[in-house]
């Protein structure tokens, strides 16, 4: 978190300690701590904090990072939502939790997402050469969305909604599970999303001719109808000034497994006239401005991940095997959980003057920033200096480390038979 640069475990190690690096890379790939009590203790605290204990929010979604080659666990070619097209790159599936009033966020849970292709029996020598644990099968995304919630339940972790986007929201499945479970969710879904308008009956089989009429419509439709009323409304306070978003809200109904539910529909326009549909559980006297100001909570784990690669190195991460991704994951969960933390504390010992506020005319003063953070740890734990001397001996380590690793693939491509 000092570091703003090549935050990989040889250089960290090399840069903190003046070691070789290979320490942090034994302790990351080979290493066989679990990060299961990482995520619980996380969990944990959390519940633990006065501040947090209602009011939370969990959001599911995923982050991907583009990689040259397969050979890295998870890696294949599969949407890479950062680059809005299907690219090689692994994908982490991602359970983080937010609370909107304290304006704090953190990753509470993670999985490597691993697709189909990965268990078949031409990756089984890929599998083993990178440690894919020989229990892991294949899950959905959503699969191994609803199990980090589980998880999340039964570790006592507060929450009041669960938010997803579109691969998760699409599932009708898992949003009737949150339901059947009394969780609030504001779930993206698909612009072909179908609905009805009013709760649909079934024909009377009994009956001759075709029966009760049971109309649906695309979102999309509705987004476009002239009856849809369209009303401007503030949702949140940001530094560039409140964000205002042009929103309907409908009440309609959704069929699943032969049975009818109500859902609020809430749509959200952009400035370019481009839509966004959300499916809302919620009471029927819910008021709009609620269930608007629901909706657009997923724009936390949007930070939480901006903070996370472009202040925490979750995105130079260089190892391959798949103990390391679990590790490196695990323990950018508690980097974001200690940012988070000292947000929190901060905003006790030093509350925001509000006569300040008043002066500059804002309605409510800046909170402290991962950025921030990061400048007052490398204020009280600089980087050491290297001496000359020093330097040079770490980079003929490197290169006799780099020498030996060389030696040793050559060793076993000349085992394999291969053409060195």
């Amino acid at each position: 978190m000092t570091m703003d640069s090549e935050r990989n475990f040889a250089h960290i190690e090399r840069t903190l300690h003046s070691h070789d690096g290979q320490d942090l890379q034994h302790f990351m790939t080979n290493s066989p701590w679990s990060v299961r009590p990482v995520y619980r203790q996380i969990q944990a605290e959390i519940a633990m904090t006065p501040t947090l204990t209602t009011g939370g929010v969990l959001i599911l979604d995923e982050t991907a990072d583009e990689k040259a080659g397969t050979h890295n666990a998870g890696a294949s070619r599969q949407y890479n939502g950062r680059l809005g097209k299907v690219d090689v790159c692994r994908v982490d599936t991602v359970l983080a939790y937010c609370h909107p009033a304290a304006r704090v966020w953190t990753l509470v849970d993670a999985e490597l997402f691993l697709p189909e292709e990965w268990f078949g029996p031409d990756w089984a020598e890929k599998r083993r050469d990178l440690g894919v644990p020989a229990e892991r099968v294949f899950q959905t995304k959503p699969e191994l969305g609803w199990e980090m919630i589980e998880r999340a339940r039964a570790n006592g972790l507060p929450f009041e909604q669960v938010c997803c986007d579109g691969v998760y929201g699409r599932k009708q499945e898992l949003r009737a599970a949150l339901e059947a479970r009394q969780i609030g969710y504001a779930a993206e879904v698909p612009s072909n999303t179908q609905v009805y308008r009013k709760p649909p009956r079934r024909p009377d089989r009994a009956e001759s001719g075709p029966g009760p009429s049971r109309k649906h419509w695309e979102v999309r439709e509705l987004g476009r109808h002239r009856s849809t009323r369209w009303e401007r409304r503030r949702v949140r306070c940001a530094e560039r000034g409140w964000l205002e978003v042009e929103g309907a809200v409908l009440r309609v109904w959704t069929e699943y497994q032969q049975r009818v539910r109500p859902e609020w529909l809430v749509i959200r326009r952009e400035a370019n006239g481009k839509c966004r549909y959300t499916l809302l559980n919620g009471p029927e006297e819910a008021t709009a401005q609620s269930l608007v100001e629901r909706s657009g909570w997923r724009y936390y784990v949007e930070r939480l991940i901006e903070d996370g690669k472009s202040g925490l190195g979750w995105d130079e991460f260089r190892a391959q095997k798949y103990r390391a991704t679990e590790h490196h994951l695990a323990l950018t969960a508690l980097a974001t959980w200690f940012v988070a933390q000292t947000k929190l504390e901060w905003g006790e010992q030093h509350p925001r003057d509000a006569q300040l506020a008043t002066e500059l005319e804002l309605p409510v003063l800046p909170a402290l920033s991962t950025a921030n953070v990061r400048e007052m740890l490398k204020a009280v734990l600089p980087l050491p200096d290297l001496t000359k001397e020093r330097a040079r001996e770490l980079v003929v380590e490197h290169l006799v480390k780099r020498s030996l690793s060389m030696r040793s693939r050559l060793r076993k491509q000349r085992a394999k038979g291969s053409s060195p």
